[in-house]
C-alpha cells in the first residue's frame, strides 16, 4: 500500500513522542512562575498559543507577548518560548529582555545548544526538523511543521501534567473557559 501524506505525518509524530522527555522540570518551572508570558513566531507561535490557553483553564496568569494587553514581565515572572533553531531573532531578544528584567525563561527548541536555550534555564529539546532544515533527513514534511505539531502535543502534556498535579476536576476548569464565542 503506498504510504500516504497522513500516514506519513502520523508515523513521523508517533516516532517523535517516542523520543519526546518529559515536561515536568518545564511544569516544575510554570507552577512556580508568578505569571507565565508566552513567546513564539509564526507556525511555532501559533502553536504555543493553545498551551497559553489551556494553561489559563487552570488559573495561571497568562500572556501572550505581542498582543496589547501584555504587560511587563519582571521576577517571579515566567518566559515560555517556541523555536525550533533557537535562533530566531526576536524570539532570542525577548529571552534576553526577560532575564535583564529578572524573569525565568524556558525553551521548546529542537536543539539544546543555541543561543536561546543557553538563555533558558530548562529546554524541552524535541527530536524534529527545524523550518531552515530542508534535507528530509529529520522529517518528509516541509519546514518546520513535525517541530511545531511537536509544540502542540508537548504544550499538551504539559498541561496534562500540571492539571494532575492540582487535583482539579474538570467542572472545576469549565467556567475559565471562553463564553463570548
Amino acid at each position: 500500500m503506498p504510504e500516504t501524506a497522513l500516514r506519513i505525518v502520523a508515523s513521523e509524530i508517533t516516532a517523535l513522542l517516542e523520543h519526546i522527555p518529559a515536561v515536568d522540570g518545564l511544569a516544575d518551572r510554570i507552577g512556580s512562575a508568578q505569571r507565565v508570558f508566552v513567546h513564539g513566531a509564526g507556525r511555532s507561535g501559533l502553536a504555543l498559543r493553545m498551551t497559553a490557553m489551556r494553561l489559563m483553564h487552570l488559573g495561571v496568569t497568562t500572556f501572550v507577548v505581542g498582543e496589547v494587553t501584555t504587560p511587563a514581565i519582571g521576577p517571579g515572572d515566567l518566559l515560555l518560548t517556541a523555536s525550533g533553531s533557537g535562533t530566531t531573532g526576536g524570539i532570542v531578544r525577548a529571552a534576553e529582555a526577560a532575564r535583564a528584567a529578572g524573569a525565568d525563561v524556558a525553551a521548546i527548541s529542537t536543539t539544546g545548544d543555541s543561543p536561546l536555550s543557553r538563555l533558558a534555564s530548562v529546554t524541552l529539546v524535541l527530536p524534529a526538523a527545524h523550518k531552515t532544515d530542508r534535507s528530509g533527513a529529520a522529517s518528509a514534511q516541509y519546514a518546520g511543521s513535525l517541530f511545531e505539531q511537536g509544540v502542540v502535543l508537548a504544550g499538551d502534556a504539559l498541561f496534562h501534567e500540571l492539571w494532575r498535579r492540582s487535583g482539579a476536576t474538570a467542572d472545576e476548569l469549565w467556567p475559565r473557559h471562553a463564553n463570548l464565542e
